[in-house]
């Protein structure tokens, strides 16, 4: 379990993508992020430092854009990651699902955690999650979902986005994700774009948090798993909330490493510099290195539960350690602040969930 949740490299493959998500929280488009893929030297420099560093043999691919744009990249990323690993490799991606069937086939074959982006059933897909031209993707995600349920290497999972619109819908979307074979799903409220004050209207955490635990035990009724960011400590007592804190590392395709997700460059706007205590090393395609910040390093690893100074009290406390540091510090501007909109929801879930509800295969973050 551990291994899975914290113990992970992270390649940030690349800028380009097939769709254009309403809400998409990157700038992935903008300026001279557009277009930016992650370079091979650097994989492979980040590579030898965490599996030298690391007992861990586990990769994951993940955005700003949709990794699998860059298929050939992805796979010499894997196979190198596989030979230095002595054939011990385990891999994970999370993609929106819309690709061929050549790269479904190599997903099924060589990916063990496959976790798909996607909101619900056709009409609420169709709506968030199109194409750049404006055209749905519901049929082809559908196609898709189903020829990998039938040919897992582990596990095929779903990473939902909840909005104001779907917040009622989450039985409705447990139902969807099952019909197609899905038994395990992820879900996580709408959150503010990075460097950008939305015009969301404040999300109602405590209606999401009732009609989870309604959608979480029916789920459960149907052998489905169905968690929520708000708990995704629910299973332990923990320090830190996730490897942000650690930290692991993120390879950004502009050339640094990054801790979290939410963080997915170096290069950073005015309105995105709260995101700047993320990023603790730099590429040198000089010397071929990477170098690391350790005053930034050790920053991160400050950010504890016991240092979080307006969660001091808190009975969620060592279920939380104060939230996502990405959307905490994006939103508060602070490292140690607070998102209190979820703070009530966190600790109702923890008190009203049932402990074997708590009980997570995979872990998300």
């Amino acid at each position: 379990m551990a291994l899975i949740r914290k113990q992970v490299l992270s390649f940030l493959v690349t800028t380009s993508c097939n769709l254009a998500c309403k809400y998409c929280y990157t700038n992935k488009y903008e300026g001279a992020h557009r277009n930016q893929t992650l370079d091979l030297d650097f994989a492979k420099a980040g590579i030898d430092d965490f599996f030298a560093q690391s007992t861990s043999r586990h990769i994951r691919f993940f955005g700003a854009g949709e990794p699998t744009t860059k298929f050939e990249l992805m796979r010499n990323i894997y196979d190198y990651s596989y030979k230095k690993s002595g054939g011990s490799l385990t891999a994970e991606i999370q993609t929106n699902g819309i690709f061929s069937r050549e790269i479904a086939d190599w997903l099924a074959g060589n990916v063990d955690i496959i976790w798909i982006s996607s909101d619900g059933p056709p009409k609420v897909q169709d709506r968030y999650r199109v194409t750049a031209n404006g055209e749905p993707t519901s049929k082809i995600l559908g196609e898709n979902i189903r020829y990998l349920v039938k040919n897992p290497k582990d596990l095929v999972g779903i990473r939902s986005t909840i909005t104001e619109e779907t917040i009622n819908m989450q039985k409705e979307i447990v139902d969807y994700f099952s019909s197609l074979g899905i038994a395990y799903i992820w879900s996580d409220p709408l959150f503010l774009e990075v460097g950008e004050k939305t015009d969301y209207k404040l999300f109602d955490y405590k209606l999401y948090a009732d009609k989870y635990l309604e959608a979480r035990e029916y789920a459960e009724s149907l052998g489905i798993f169905y968690g929520t960011f708000l708990a995704s400590n629910f299973d332990e007592e923990i320090d830190y909330y996730c490897r942000a804190c650690l930290p692991l590392p993120h390879l950004t395709t502009d050339g640094y490493v990054s801790a979290c997700d939410m963080a997915l460059f170096g290069e950073l706007k005015d309105s995105e510099k709260q995101m700047s205590p993320f990023i603790y090393g730099k590429w040198d395609k000089i010397s071929g290195k990477i170098i690391y910040f350790t005053d930034k390093m050790e920053h991160l690893q400050s950010r504890k539960a016991d240092n979080m100074p307006g969660c001091k009290g808190c009975s969620a406390l060592k279920h939380c350690a104060g939230y996502c540091l990405g959307e905490v510090t994006n939103e508060s501007g602070d490292m140690f602040g607070k998102k209190p909109q979820v703070c009530e929801s966190i600790r109702y879930l923890l008190k009203a969930m049932r402990t074997d509800l708590k009980k997570y295969r995979y872990p998300y973050p």
